[in-house]
């Protein structure tokens, strides 16, 4: 057997045991986050997006199914729920100061959800897009275990929420400091706080990679917004008739 043959026969094995994948997935994340800091932490080197060109990569170069990868991934995509769960540590600890911004934190969601919806459908039918399309896109800011949900209840595409949801969070992680700069808004509890209503998990991620009341802010956001989201969407579909 030859070298080529040798490593061809290796590679077989390997793309076929779901430690493989679960490593790349890890091993990917890590690449992303070791580029991220030696960027001094630069918005546009997210962790998750790198991760993400790097899986996707490697999946189109040697065509592998998305099904196969994920039998060996899905023990990560396991740990998304108890990872959101655990934040309700920080928050219980930020309780006081939560109870006490009740009130801007309740309109700042209801706003902010109900701005994004709209946004999104006025978007939508400036480009004419099919109804199908539509209500895939309309549950977009909110976390992507949500999002999935909202949109298969309302008779959209999943697989395509989950997409633009991912794609919005890098977005808005990736230039929602910049923005938050711009408007010269200093206080850590609001930059968390947009931060997390504008870009879900991948935003709360980072805010509390920076600071721990925004980070707890963002979870907050986060967590209301879904609630929010979840029952708004039906509403405006009903009422816009979509």
């Amino acid at each position: 057997m030859t070298d080529e043959q040798r490593l061809y026969s290796i590679w077989v094995y390997l793309q076929a045991e779901p430690l493989f994948w679960l490593t790349l997935t890890i091993g990917a994340y890590l690449v992303g986050d070791f580029c991220y800091r030696r960027s001094n932490l630069f918005p546009l080197f997210n962790p998750v997006a790198l991760s993400i060109i790097i899986v996707s990569g490697v999946l189109l170069i040697f065509d592998i199914q998305y099904e196969r990868y994920f039998e060996g991934a899905k023990f990560i995509h396991f740990l998304l729920g108890p990872a959101t769960v655990s934040l309700a540590i920080p928050i219980y600890q930020k309780w006081a100061l939560i109870k006490s911004n009740a009130m801007p934190i309740i309109s700042a969601v209801l706003l902010g959800s109900v701005f994004a919806i709209l946004i999104t459908y006025l978007l939508a039918l400036a480009f004419s897009l099919e109804r199908e399309i539509v209500l895939s896109l309309l549950p977009r800011s909110v976390t992507a275990p949500i999002a999935m949900g909202i949109s298969e209840l309302i008779g959209g595409i999943p697989s395509l929420t989950a997409i633009i949801t991912i794609i919005t969070g890098i977005i808005g992680a990736a230039f929602g400091t910049f923005t938050l700069d711009l408007l010269r808004v200093k206080k850590m509890s609001a930059r968390g706080f947009g931060i997390g209503l504008a870009s879900h998990g991948i935003g709360t991620a980072r805010a509390m990679s920076r600071d721990k009341t925004a980070g707890v802010f963002a979870a907050v956001a986060m967590g209301l917004s879904g609630v929010v989201t979840a029952l708004i969407v039906p509403l405006i579909i009903f009422l816009l008739k979509i």
